[in-house]
Order: C-alpha cells, then sequence, then structure tokens
C-alpha cells in the first residue's frame, strides 16, 4: 500500500487546535464528510475555515449539520471565510448574536480566485466585483487600484495550514477523479496548502485512472483517507 494511504484517526491526528481549514464542497456536495465528522468528534477547536459556504443544518436524506455545519454547530469555529452562510443558522447566531464567530463573507468568484492566487504563489487578485459595497470592508479586501480608469479590489491571497479535499476516485498516489459538479472548490483548495488531506470515495491502483482524465495531480496530495472503506 502505498505510504500516502493513512487511517482516519490519522488524519485527524495531523489537525492541530487554531488550524486554517480549507475544503472543498458545495453544500456539502463534494466535501469529505468522514474527516468532517472525525474532526468534529475529535473537540478541536479555534478553527478557521475557508470554503464556499458552512454546509447545511440538514442534509439532503434529513441528516443533522451536514458538512463543515457540524464543527460550526460545536463551537470548533473561530472563524469563517464563505461565500454563503445561508443554509447553516448556526452561523447567524454565533457571528451577529452571540458574536463568538468571526464571519467574512467573500463574493463566490472572487474566494475562488484568491485561493487559486494563493496556490499559485501569488499576492493577491484584482477584481471590480465588491467595489462600492461592504466587500471593501473585509479584512481580506487590500484596498482600491485604478487602472485604466476603472476601479478595481485588490483581494488577498488565500492559503490555508490544511486542506480537506474528496473525490469519486483517487488512486494510491493521490490522482483524483471528480463525478459530476464534486470538483467545485476542492480543485484550488488542493493547491493551496501546506498539508492536503484527499478522502477517496473510491481508492485505486495507479493507472486506474487514465491520465487524461485526472484533474487534480496526485503531487499536490499528502496523504489519503480510503473513505469507502469506512
Amino acid at each position: 500500500m502505498n505510504n500516502k494511504v493513512i487511517s482516519l484517526a490519522e488524519a485527524v491526528d495531523m489537525i492541530p487546535d487554531g488550524a486554517t481549514i480549507m475544503y472543498g464542497g458545495f453544500l456539502g456536495c463534494g466535501s469529505a464528510h468522514h474527516i468532517i465528522a472525525a474532526l468534529a468528534e475529535s473537540g478541536k477547536k479555534n478553527l478557521t475555515l475557508i470554503g464556499n459556504d458552512c454546509g447545511m443544518a440538514t442534509g439532503p436524506n434529513g441528516e443533522e449539520f451536514y458538512g463543515v455545519a457540524k464543527l460550526v454547530h460545536n463551537h470548533q469555529v473561530k472563524e469563517v471565510v464563505a461565500t454563503h452562510v445561508g443554509m447553516t443558522p448556526d452561523v447567524a447566531t454565533q457571528g451577529m448574536v452571540d458574536k463568538t464567530l468571526e464571519v467574512n463573507l467573500i463574493p463566490q468568484g472572487s474566494l475562488a480566485e484568491m485561493i487559486r492566487a494563493g496556490g499559485a504563489g501569488l499576492g493577491g487578485v484584482l477584481t471590480p466585483t465588491g467595489v462600492g459595497t461592504i466587500v471593501e470592508d473585509s479584512p481580506y479586501c487590500l484596498g482600491r487600484q485604478l487602472i485604466d480608469g476603472k476601479k478595481y479590489l485588490l483581494m488577498k491571497a488565500l492559503t490555508a495550514d490544511v486542506a480537506i479535499v474528496n473525490a469519486h476516485t483517487v488512486d494510491t498516489f493521490g490522482n483524483m477523479w471528480y463525478k459530476g459538479t464534486t470538483r467545485n472548490f476542492n480543485v484550488v483548495a488542493a493547491t493551496a496548502a501546506k498539508l492536503v488531506i484527499c478522502e477517496a470515495d473510491n481508492l485505486v491502483e495507479v493507472g486506474a485512472i487514465e491520465p487524461e482524465n485526472v484533474v487534480t495531480s496526485g503531487a499536490f496530495i499528502n496523504y489519503i483517507v480510503d473513505g469507502g472503506k469506512l
């Protein structure tokens, strides 16, 4: 077995208190559910989450706290950087009522580009999105730039301590193939963290995925959890 393959417990042990975690998924679609659930049970705290959303209070099969909503509900998160949190009421309660959670909302396309820039080693992203809005008040906005007479915002590139990603089929080197729309934020998140842990729905041997079908190279993946056997 390739030495990238580790147990679920080993994966969670690698994530310390206070970690900044980037994750894939769109309302839980394409999220690493087993790793997230184990992290929720671990009691790890003071986490910063960077992703499209915070999962959902109720999952597609009626389950409670779908995806990273588990972490928010457990008060394990100190800050959220996301684009949409309306499906997780705990974010509003903790952020606006209890004042125990810092919530930074970023336009979706900007967030994707900020993560991509972080993975590419760039310092930021210039975008016209958000000019003249509360986006300019975000700690992740570095100010305005005027280019050829047009106003842009300079948005900070984003990186993380850990990225938790997921794919339908992953080989033992970490090459990833995504089914349907599950690639979403997984693709950029896998490039922008110091430690990248992939949860494989189906773990296969190297060569089982045609080279032209590899979306995320195993070169980005440090460790793999075989989610299909959990």
